[in-house]
């Protein structure tokens, strides 16, 4: 991700809980979830916004998915005729897109590939994606790789317009995106640093231990784990390439 660095940090997974999802499913715990949506706010905001401008125009029956870097889907959206097989579906955030969790899709292949794929059904290896055609492409805003957005119909004859959306959203999502950075400054002030925890931040992000950092500051290692552990609270997260991902989106770093 660039700035948005979630992709060093191992996740912790439950097993499938779908009621029709195989085993091999994976999904992160609830808790990830909404660790992980509330560090990706701006960029699903986006999405939404940007689904929601596009979808009245549409003449197909379209599923979107929004997924982190690591393939964890954030957020998804779909035609209305499309409510009852989705809920069947083992689609819903917190789904490893991984292929090691899924089997091989258009989101894992893309991935891998780093560019845009198109799959077709019988190319999925679940039997739960093998009526989607599928377009996955990655997100980059700017030049920070965010994560994938996947664009699906069961209708096989949409393949040309599923192509042309999956490549006009991003577009629509970085405009939204940027706009919602613009709009909030207020919001982006509400936090207030210290210097020295400010200091610290920017060490943490440029990888640099607690060891490394209190031999550089000339302070013992538990202070430099207090201010951590200050930092942590004021950005709402967890862990150093938490808090360096959302303290890069509320323009800190």
């Amino acid at each position: 991700m660039s700035a948005h660095t979630s992709a060093s940090r191992p996740y912790h997974y439950r097993a499938g809980v779908h009621s029709a999802a195989p085993a091999n499913f994976h999904y992160l715990t609830q808790t990830g979830t909404d660790r992980l949506c509330k560090i990706n706010h701006f960029l699903i905001q986006a999405f939404r916004r940007s689904i929601s401008d596009i979808k009245e125009h549409l003449t197909g029956t379209f599923l979107f998915l929004l997924t982190d870097v690591n393939g964890v889907l954030l957020s998804l959206d779909y035609s209305l005729n499309l409510e009852s097989e989705v809920k069947q579906s083992p689609i819903q955030p917190g789904l490893s897109f991984a292929a090691k969790s899924c089997g091989v899709n258009a989101i894992s292949r893309t991935m891998e590939a780093n560019e845009p794929v198109f799959l077709l059904p019988e190319q999925h290896e679940s039997p739960f994606f093998q009526s989607w055609h599928c377009y996955a492409v990655p997100l980059y805003m700017g030049s920070q790789h965010f994560g994938y957005l996947d664009v699906s119909t069961i209708n096989g004859d949409m393949q040309h317009e599923l192509k042309a959306i999956a490549k006009l959203i991003p577009a629509y999502m970085q405009n939204s995106y940027h706009s919602q950075q613009a709009a909030k400054p207020e919001e982006q002030q509400q936090i207030e640093f210290t210097n020295r925890q400010l200091t610290i931040l920017e060490m943490i992000s440029r990888g640099w231990t607690v060891k490394a950092i209190a031999l550089q500051l000339k302070i013992k290692e538990c202070t430099v784990n207090h201010h951590k552990k200050v930092i942590f609270n004021k950005l709402g997260v967890q862990s150093s390439t938490e808090a360096v991902s959302m303290a890069s989106r509320l323009s800190y770093l």
